[in-house]
């Protein structure tokens, strides 16, 4: 089936118990156990609830993967998948990452005693120089955030099997709807289905799929026993966010772009950054491995923080948030939202400038957002 279609059909796309269209929500923490010696379907909804189910058939279907997992938050996604590592260990990471995967990693993972390089993945050969006996994976983000450098992922994948680690990559800013790693060799992949997916800024949710069903299983076992899983309710919200994400990122993506054209002929913007962009770093790369260029823009104002944030301070229709993906269009302060945990000088090194805006572009018409950014860019 073509990708729209299996949007709307992927996994189980209606109750099997009464042939309703849309998956209930079973809002129950256990299921009855008639016979104890023979295991049931489902026990207890940490380990398995039939809504939360639906949903991981669902994107494990999305992403060409095998095992789907849902979990609480994007974080707790990402902090699951990295309990498949040891105290020891070493984890190469790409330097323009979020920054939740950023301070988690400094924080709690460097209490665990994982060991982290991160390197600027849009250059193979940084990775490979990273490479020491330790080293068990690799992590990157392409396009990352909030720069959206890409990085070729279908060369990581080959580098990290021909050292025997884990290729895993955080795809929220793309979703499956216009790249689909696991194809490209990755083994695991993560979103923040808060964003995109679930797509209308009223849940918090994060998706896992691994490639294979052995990597799958050490994963649901970890899913199983941290616990950090996804309810049922908020898991049927996911599942009707993905029903409309094909025709919901296709307007936006589309959208996005004509607002990074835009953008790029104000002499109060700096520089743009985006990904089908003809001078876009990565440009024909990102093109090659994706269906668009997503729906994120980011620009760094000339007049810095000072402007950036009073830019913020003067939109009216964008929403001055934290987060993105939603069908409103959210400008983000990175330095002071997405990016906070990361200390000023590592921001600055990476290119993370207190000028820089990233916008989510949303379902708005671009005209008026193209007048809220003209009339908050010029106000006196």
């Amino acid at each position: 089936m073509k990708l729209a279609t299996r949007l709307l059909h992927a996994g189980r796309d209606r109750d099997p118990y009464t042939g309703a269209s849309s998956v209930p929500i079973y809002q129950c923490s256990t299921f009855a156990q008639k016979d104890p010696e023979q295991r049931q379907p489902y026990d207890y909804s940490r380990s398995d609830n039939p809504t939360r189910e639906a949903l991981e058939l669902a994107i494990a279907d999305l992403e060409g993967g095998a095992r789907g997992l849902a979990f609480a938050s994007g974080m707790a996604a990402t902090s699951t998948v990295l309990l498949l590592f040891k105290p020891g260990d070493h984890i190469i990471a790409g330097e323009d990452i979020y920054g939740g995967t950023y301070r988690v990693l400094t924080t709690v993972f460097k209490q665990w005693q994982l060991d982290v390089t991160f390197v600027d993945t849009t250059d193979i050969e940084n990775i490979r120089r990273a490479i020491k006996p330790t080293t068990r994976a690799v992590f990157v983000e392409s396009p990352s955030n909030p720069l959206l450098k890409i990085t070729d992922l279908a060369t990581v994948a080959k580098l990290a099997h021909e050292h025997k680690l884990l290729a895993i990559t955080d795809n929220t800013f793309m979703t499956p709807a216009a790249q689909r790693p696991l194809e490209l060799g990755f083994d695991i992949v993560v979103h923040s289905a808060t964003k995109f997916i679930g797509g209308h800024s009223d849940l918090i949710a994060g998706l896992a799929v691994t490639r294979d069903e052995t990597l799958g299983k050490r994963l649901k076992s970890l899913q199983n026993s941290f616990g950090a899983i996804l309810g049922p309710q908020d898991a049927w919200l996911t599942l009707r966010g993905l029903k409309t994400l094909g025709v919901r990122f296709a307007a936006q993506q589309q959208a996005a772009e004509r607002v990074a054209q835009w953008l790029q002929t104000r002499s109060e913007v700096k520089q743009v950054f985006y990904p089908t962009l003809p001078n876009h770093p990565g440009h024909e790369l990102h093109l090659r491995q994706a269906a668009g260029g997503g729906a994120v823009v980011s620009f760094e104002l000339a007049g810095g923080g000072a402007a950036a944030k009073a830019l913020l301070k003067r939109v009216e229709l964008m929403l001055p948030a934290v987060s993105l993906g939603g069908v409103e269009s959210i400008l983000s302060y990175p330095p002071m939202m997405s990016h906070a945990a990361m200390p000023r000088s590592e921001r600055l090194a990476r290119g993370i400038t207190d000028g820089l805006l990233r916008l989510s572009v949303g379902l708005e018409d671009v005209d008026d957002l193209t007048t809220d950014l003209a009339r908050a860019l010029t106000a006196d």
